[in-house]
């Protein structure tokens, strides 16, 4: 079973770290069959998953019961969970009951938060308490209305703010950071003092490793691609072609046939 320990040594090795963010059991279950090192039960199921906006919405339930799902098809790999919106801002109190209520409930192995130093006191607490932490910093999806939509965060003066935000997240206790949207120069500035893990997404090659969503990597999402997402299949057109198929089938009474059927 992959650890924080096994994935410090593959840092340490300089072997890259990978990681797919997936909601369900069956993807989780061919991820760790391929070997993935990490599966992130991310909030981005609002959007790919339950079809809305953004990630807002998502409830702290939705994602206790697709960890659930995941980390049953998951034996293998290092399960983490997005705290959603709201989940962790309201009180230290409350932030800590709700981490410990994803750990506790849904088996996954850390959870992931959202935000720099307005979060340190949280880290900090929570590590000490036993529950890993890895921190998100540069694009962070649940600050999208104060960012003002999609955007490459770090550029000119943002970069300072980027390091600084990492800096006080690795000092918290952080194990490992996502760095999203930044331009590839700042990731690998990070990357090459970092003493906590960077993973990449739309941050270039030089983090520790990389994660992207499974239904971009397989083609199953088209009305949005991002330019750092690669297409590994066309994954909707092929689902498109067997349910047309089906139909056309059943249609024209060619399934089932009687060698389906029971005798």
């Amino acid at each position: 079973m992959i650890t924080i320990r096994s994935l410090f040594k593959k840092k340490e090795n300089k072997e890259k770290i990978t990681m797919i963010s997936t909601y369900d059991y069956i993807s989780a279950k061919l991820c760790d069959q391929v070997g993935i090192d990490c599966i992130l039960v991310g909030d981005s199921l609002g959007m790919v998953f339950q079809g809305k906006s953004s990630t807002l919405e998502v409830t702290l339930e939705e994602m206790i019961y697709h960890t659930k799902a995941v980390r049953r098809g998951a034996k293998e790999a290092f399960v983490i969970t997005d705290m959603p919106f709201m989940s962790y801002h309201t009180s230290l109190e409350k932030a800590l009951e709700n981490c410990g209520k994803v750990i506790k409930e849904s088996g996954a192995n850390a959870v992931k938060l959202e935000g720099g130093e307005e979060i340190a006191e949280l880290v900090y607490k929570l590590v000490s308490i036993g529950i890993p932490v890895v921190g998100h910093v540069g694009f962070t999806p649940q600050k999208i209305n104060t960012i003002g939509g999609y955007r490459v965060v770090g550029k000119e003066e943002e970069a300072e703010r980027v390091k600084r935000d990492f800096k006080i997240l690795q000092e918290a206790g952080a194990f490992m950071i996502v760095l999203e949207a930044v331009p590839l120069t700042l990731a690998k500035e990070i990357t090459e003092s970092a003493k906590s893990i960077t993973i990449g997404i739309g941050a270039g090659p030089y983090c520790d490793g990389q994660v992207l969503v499974f239904h971009d990597l397989v083609g199953l999402v088209e009305d949005i691609k991002p330019k750092f997402v690669r297409r590994y299949l066309n994954g909707i057109e092929l689902f498109r072609k067997a349910l047309s198929e089906f139909k056309e089938d059943v249609e024209k009474g060619r399934f089932p046939t009687e060698a389906e059927s029971y005798g």
